[in-house]
């Protein structure tokens, strides 16, 4: 951790890859026991607090959902002091009444990937974290009032389901993710999600809605150039919610149990985990294990 911790994170995704308004900005490359993150972590000044921003895909959209190495992205913000991360996403909706231009600020996750690696724990050290509700409700709130004060048209909750990717849904997956009860549908929010609650940091998703999947009988199926169309016209609103948002955060605090998230989580006897495995993970288990 830095001597001077920064506490609130943004990782960027599809369509945002910079954040505007910055200042007094370094880029940062920071080196984790995971590899290295997908870019450069850019840390600078938003409405006088200063943020690290990391874009989720790399700049210039390199690395695709499956590639993201998003335990390196999670534990270099973790390096850097952050408690606070706001993950700006895009998502197909699964229902008639969330529209292409809306956001989704979800309240539950539904994990369909299939290759990622899922925790930072292993190795001789074994934690059972907690994710009845894997976004925290105190982030997600003031996120989702950031976003309507910005100007948009936001929902609070959903099930937000992650696939694999990189392909989109076959209409069969649609009609059964609908039937299932999923609101959104995405490629990123697992594992990031849950890294960041075994990291003890509150998460929260500011989900902008491109298209109806391939659901919808009405509606064209998604495709790439729809979905590069509507993040474009709401890369807008995401920069203008993080500037209403960031110094709320400062002010605030933390009114949550995120940060605790590890409490009562290792299982492991504490005298059989090996001095490695301490060392490597010491940013998150340091308070713990010492």
């Amino acid at each position: 951790m830095t001597e001077n911790p920064i506490r609130i994170g943004v990782i960027g995704g599809s369509g945002l890859y910079e954040m505007e308004g910055l200042s007094d900005v370094e880029e940062r490359r920071v080196a984790t026991p995971f590899g290295d993150p997908s870019d450069a972590i850019v840390v600078g000044t938003l409405e006088g607090v200063r943020v690290a921003f990391v874009a989720r895909h790399g700049r210039g959209h390199r690395i695709m959902p499956t590639e993201v190495n998003y335990r390196a992205n999670v534990f270099a913000l973790k390096r850097l002091g952050v408690e606070q991360v706001i993950s700006i996403s895009a998502c197909g909706s699964l229902r008639e009444h969330l529209h292409p231009g809306d956001v989704v600020v979800p309240d539950q996750l539904f994990d369909f990937t299939k290759k990622r690696a899922y925790t930072f724990f292993g190795d001789g050290l074994v934690v059972h974290v907690g994710t009845a509700d894997p976004f925290c409700v105190h982030l997600s709130a003031l996120l989702a009032d950031a976003v309507q004060e910005a100007g948009g048209t936001v929902h609070q909750g959903g099930c937000f389901v992650t696939i694999e990717g990189p392909r989109f849904s076959t209409k069969g997956e649609s009609f059964a993710y609908c039937a299932w009860g999923m609101d959104i549908i995405g490629m990123t929010t697992s594992p990031e999600a849950f890294l960041a609650r075994e990291a003890e940091m509150c998460y929260a998703v500011m989900a902008h809605i491109t298209d109806y999947d391939v659901w919808h009988e009405t509606e064209a199926p998604v495709s790439v150039e729809a979905v590069i169309r509507v993040l474009q016209q709401n890369a807008a609103l995401a920069q203008r919610a993080l500037r209403l948002l960031v110094p709320r955060l400062a002010a605030a605090g933390r009114e949550c149990e995120c940060g605790d998230a590890l409490a009562t989580a290792i299982l492991t006897q504490r005298d059989l985990i090996p001095e490695g495995v301490k060392e490597k993970l010491a940013p998150i288990v340091r308070k713990y294990l010492g």
